[in-house]
């Protein structure tokens, strides 16, 4: 699924260094995101648990008993 473009915004060619085709265009936020996380799908993951909240919060292993995130 690629990101939707917003109405008034011109798009950014994105492309992947290593193999050097395009991917796609998007807005350039997205695009420079994408980039600064170095086309790390597993960062992109990361980033988008810890803006939901999900990577920090603890895990319930038993009443009164939980596991902290590593």
């Amino acid at each position: 699924m690629r990101p939707a473009l917003p109405e008034a915004v011109v798009g950014n060619v994105d492309h992947c260094c290593g193999a050097g085709r395009v991917r796609g265009v998007m807005c350039f936020n997205c695009n420079s995101a994408i980039g600064k996380l170095g086309d790390d799908p597993d960062a992109v993951r990361r980033a988008a648990a810890y803006l939901e909240g999900t990577s920090w919060k603890p895990t319930l292993l038993a009443p009164g008993v939980c596991r902290l995130p590593s």
